[in-house]
């Protein structure tokens, strides 16, 4: 149903374009929507968390992945 979270896969993007891609698709959403983001990049967890600060989102999670990266949790402020 609509409870569904919207993922964006940016595995293999370098920073900043998945800090870039995610403000874009954050902006696209309503708040309080969630937004499930893979990214491979060194930088993306401290992108992720600057972008949230700035923006008044909410990083709800960082989890590592099996294979490298992370999957980022934000909730739309």
């Amino acid at each position: 149903g609509n409870r569904r979270v919207q993922e964006l896969d940016l595995m293999g993007l370098k920073c900043p374009l998945p800090a870039l891609r995610t403000e874009k698709a954050l902006a696209a959403l309503p708040a309080g929507r969630r937004l499930s983001i893979l990214a491979d990049d060194p930088l993306a967890p401290l992108d992720m968390a600057h972008l949230c600060n700035e923006a008044g989102h909410a990083l709800v999670s960082t989890t590592p992945l099996p294979n490298g990266g992370w999957r980022f949790v934000i909730c739309r402020g």
